[in-house]
């Protein structure tokens, strides 16, 4: 699914590449174009209230290929909440179904910044579990 926002793109890029690895139909290379995409000063608050950076979400993520077989993730309902020349503000919502689990559905806000290559690249995450 393509959009004409460029920041819409990447949110659903970068959760392509999520499922990927974590359901473990990806190489190794997959988790490293993955984490190219996170700044160094990342940070995010996950859906259970665990706060993580950058070392954090790479510790994670190496860790973590194929750890979650047959993961599906679906990402809609994105909206703009602020954009400026380099960076935006987009919230969207996001569900995650792995067989044998409840699906699980959260609304989230990221901040994104555009690097001196025009490279966008997340900068903060904020996740809450949807009731």
């Amino acid at each position: 699914m393509q959009h004409n926002n460029p920041y819409f793109n990447e949110v659903i890029e970068a959760h392509v590449l999520i499922q990927q690895w974590l359901a473990g139909h990806a190489p190794q290379a997959v988790c490293e174009q993955l984490l190219s995409r996170f700044s160094p000063r990342y940070s995010m608050v996950g859906i259970a209230g665990k706060a993580l950076d950058y070392a954090g979400l790479t510790q994670f993520f190496r860790s973590s290929g194929g750890a979650k077989s047959g993961l599906e993730i679906e990402v809609f309902a994105l909206h703009i909440i602020s954009e400026w020349p380099n960076g935006a503000v987009v919230s969207y919502q996001e569900k995650q179904a792995q067989p044998g689990n409840p699906a699980t559905l959260r609304h989230s806000t990221a901040v994104f910044e555009r690097t001196a290559e025009g490279r966008i690249v997340w900068q903060r995450l904020h996740e809450t579990a949807a009731g």
